[in-house]
C-alpha cells in the first residue's frame, strides 16, 4: 500500500491542517452490510485555511480509482487561479474505504490477526464511505459544508451524503453520477470481476494478486468510460498497413498497464461492488422519496454521450431533487468528460451560482412541462 506521510497536525483552533493527513478511528466500525471493521484509517488532503464560520469549505469526493490529491487529478477545477482556489477556500478530499492510497483497504493491516486483509476485506456500500466521511468531519469540527461535489463514484457519495445528512451540506454539484446503479452499470462492473477472477493469480494472497486480470477489467472499463465517437476521433485508423498493431489496441493495452503500476486489484475488485451498491431509496421507501429528503441548493450535469451513466440518469435527479438546476454537456469522451471538460463545467457551475444568488431555477419550467406532458399521456 502507498504509505501516506503524516505531517503533525495544527491546533484545530487555527482552522489549518496539513497537506496530507491519516485519520485514525480506533473504534470497531459496523457497516451497512453487517460487517465490522475493528478500526479504520482515512489519508486526506487539505488546501487552504477554513473561515471562522465554516463558510468556505468545499468537499471534493473522488470517483473509482482517484485519490485525496485532487489537484492532480482535477487540476482544471482545483488550484491558484481556478473555480475552486486554496487561496479563498478550504478544500478537502478524502481517499475512500477501500482503495489504494493510504485509506483502510484490502492491503491494509487487520489488527485482529496481524496480517493483511486481502480477500477477507468485508463487503463496503457507498453508505459506508459517507459515514466514515461524517466521523472525519467531526473530527475537523466541520459543521457546514458550502460545497460538496464529486462525479461518478464521487456523485454517489455526494448524493447519498446529502440525504443523510439534510441540513450539513449548503451547495451540491453532481457530475455523470446516479440515484440507483443500473443493471447495465453493475454488468460492466461485472465483467471486470470476472477479468480479476479467471486471473490464477488472483486466489493468492500478496499484493500483486490479480494484477494481470485487473489489466483486461480496465480495458473493459475504458470501453464504458468512452464511446464510440470517442475512439473514431482519439484512435482513428488512418490507413494503418496490414500487420501493424492498431491504435485502439495498444491504447487498450496500455491503460490496463498504466493503472497496474498505481492500483492493485483487491481495491479495484472492492470499489466495483461499492460502485454496484447504490441506492439511496434502499430502507427510504424508494428514490424519489430518497432525493426528496434533499435541502441542498443542486446543480446535476450530465455528458449527452455518457454510456456508462447515461444522462437520463441526471435527469431522473434533477427532477426529483427539490429545486434542483440541470446541465446537459456536450462531450466527445463520454463519461469521462466529467474529468477531462474542466472549462466546460467551470462555466456551467458559475452561471449556476448566479441564478442561484438571483434565487431562480432555470429549469422550474422545464421540469413542470414534462410532469404536465406524463399526467396527458397516463
Amino acid at each position: 500500500m502507498l504509505k501516506i506521510k503524516v505531517s503533525p497536525k495544527k491546533s484545530i483552533d487555527a482552522h489549518f491542517y496539513p497537506l496530507n493527513n491519516l485519520f485514525k478511528y480506533n473504534k470497531a466500525f459496523t457497516l451497512e452490510a453487517g460487517g465490522i471493521l475493528p478500526e479504520i484509517e482515512l489519508a486526506y488532503q487539505t488546501l487552504g485555511k477554513m473561515n471562522d464560520d465554516h463558510s468556505n469549505v468545499v468537499w471534493v469526493c473522488h470517483a473509482f480509482t482517484g485519490s485525496h490529491d485532487v489537484e492532480d487529478w482535477w487540476q482544471g477545477l482545483v488550484g491558484r487561479g481556478k473555480l475552486f482556489d486554496p487561496d479563498k477556500q478550504f478544500i478537502i478530499c478524502v481517499n475512500v474505504l477501500g482503495s489504494h492510497y493510504g485509506s483502510t483497504g484490502p492491503l491494509s493491516i487487520n489488527p485482529n490477526t496481524g496480517e493483511p486483509y486481502y480477500h477477507t476485506f468485508p463487503f463496503i456500500t457507498i453508505r459506508d464511505i459517507v459515514n466514515s466521511f461524517d466521523l472525519l468531519r467531526e473530527h475537523l469540527g466541520i459543521n457546514r459544508i458550502r460545497t460538496c461535489i464529486g462525479g461518478s463514484l464521487g456523485g454517489q457519495q455526494c448524493v447519498e451524503w446529502a440525504i443523510s445528512q439534510p441540513d450539513l451540506i449548503e451547495n451540491l454539484i453532481l457530475i455523470a453520477t446516479n440515484a440507483q446503479h443500473s443493471p447495465w452499470g453493475i454488468a460492466f462492473n461485472e465483467s471486470q470481476r470476472m477479468s480479476i477472477e479467471v486471473d490464477p493469480t488472483w486466489k493468492e494472497s500478496n499484493p500483486q494478486a490479480g494484477i494481470e486480470g485487473m489489466k483486461a477489467a480496465r480495458a473493459t472499463a475504458l470501453i464504458s468510460y468512452r464511446n464510440y465517437e470517442t475512439y473514431g476521433v482519439t484512435q482513428a485508423r488512418n490507413d494503418e498497413p496490414l500487420g501493424k498493431v492498431h491504435r485502439a489496441t495498444s491504447y487498450q493495452r496500455y491503460q490496463g498497464e498504466k493503472l497496474a503500476q498505481r492500483f492493485n486489484a483487491y481495491s479495484y475488485f472492492v470499489l466495483s461492488q461499492v460502485m454496484d451498491s447504490q441506492d439511496v431509496g434502499r430502507g427510504r421507501g424508494g428514490a424519489i422519496q430518497a432525493l426528496s429528503q434533499i435541502k441542498s441548493k443542486t446543480l446535476v450535469m450530465g455528458i449527452k454521450s455518457d454510456a456508462l451513466f447515461p444522462i437520463n440518469e441526471q435527469a431522473f435527479l434533477a427532477k426529483h431533487i427539490p429545486g434542483a438546476t440541470f446541465q446537459a454537456l456536450d462531450s466527445l469522451y463520454g463519461h469521462d468528460g466529467f474529468l477531462i471538460e474542466s472549462q466546460l463545467i467551470t462555466k456551467a457551475i458559475k452561471l449556476w451560482q448566479k441564478f442561484v444568488k438571483l434565487d431562480v431555477n432555470p429549469m422550474y419550467d422545464f421540469f413542470k412541462k414534462l410532469e404536465e406532458k406524463s399526467a396527458v399521456i397516463h
